[in-house]
């Protein structure tokens, strides 16, 4: 297999990570397994067998994925070449016009959807040559972005700003008192824009800063993950450790391979 990374232009920055492809030439079955990793994301496929989630259903050509609460698995049944979006929380909305609650462990068509969006897939479908695709799903995100939007609400821009700085490691009762309404409202204007409670956001976050050091190796032993990430013990570390990878620590290390941030091939 063979992956490439690649910066979004200026104009994208707030609302791409990054730009990504996959590509494998090999006939062989593989199956991967995906991690919670507090994002959204777009992707394209062209695959000769065809993508499928853990149950057999293929994925669209074009997809608009949203927030994952756990890890999952996927197969692929041939050559193929993946081209991808790794989004910010809140992109669903601003260029999908999309309520992020709405994908929560799930993903769209792209093509069902009306409006600017729509065009992605008329954009994109073409068989292209790689830079031409990453520079017309760029072209086309922008185009979106053209289109008018209440901008999202600075109150939680700032808690989800806040949630992401201190890697998830925040007391969130003291958070929502700095804000200009009440936990209630909170809670639901946080999971509309985001996806994901505010509870959720920030543990899946502090998974995230323990799998870095993990893929670092910046430790001696594991237990030592558990304390850095402020975890209660190494037990509360495995067990959330399992939720959103799908393995336990020690097991990601021996029988899973990174291939991207937030894909893994299982072995």
């Amino acid at each position: 297999m063979y992956f490439q990374q690649f910066a979004p232009p200026e104009p994208l920055h707030h609302h791409v990570r990054y730009f990504w492809t996959l590509e494998q030439q090999e006939a062989t079955p593989k199956t991967f397994r995906t991690i919670a990793d507090g994002c959204p994301g777009l992707i394209l496929q062209h695959a000769t067998g065809g993508v499928s989630d853990a149950e057999g259903k293929p994925w669209p050509k074009l997809l608009l994925y949203g927030q994952a609460t756990q890890a999952s698995t996927l197969q692929t049944r041939g050559p193929f070449r993946l081209v991808g979006a790794c989004l910010y929380p809140g992109t669903e909305r601003s260029i999908f016009h999309v309520k992020a609650d709405e994908l929560t462990d799930t993903c769209l068509d792209v093509g069902l959807l009306s409006g600017p969006a729509r065009r992605l897939t008329e954009h994109l479908l073409a068989p292209a040559p790689l830079p031409a695709q990453l520079a017309g799903l760029a072209q086309a995100l922008l185009a979106a972005l053209r289109t008018p939007m209440a901008p999202p609400d600075p109150g939680i821009q700032y808690a989800l700003a806040q949630i992401l700085r201190t890697q998830g490691n925040i007391a969130l009762p003291a958070l929502q008192a700095t804000l200009p309404f009440s936990e209630r409202s909170f809670q639901r204007k946080f999971k509309e824009h985001v996806g994901l409670s505010p509870k959720l956001f920030a543990r899946i976050c502090q998974f995230q800063s323990s799998l870095g050091q993990l893929r670092a190796m910046t430790y001696d032993k594991l237990s030592d993950l558990a304390f850095a990430n402020e975890y209660a013990d190494q037990s509360h570390h495995i067990r959330s450790f399992k939720e959103f990878a799908g393995v336990s620590p020690g097991q990601y290390i021996h029988h899973t391979q990174q291939v991207l941030d937030n894909l893994t091939e299982v072995r």
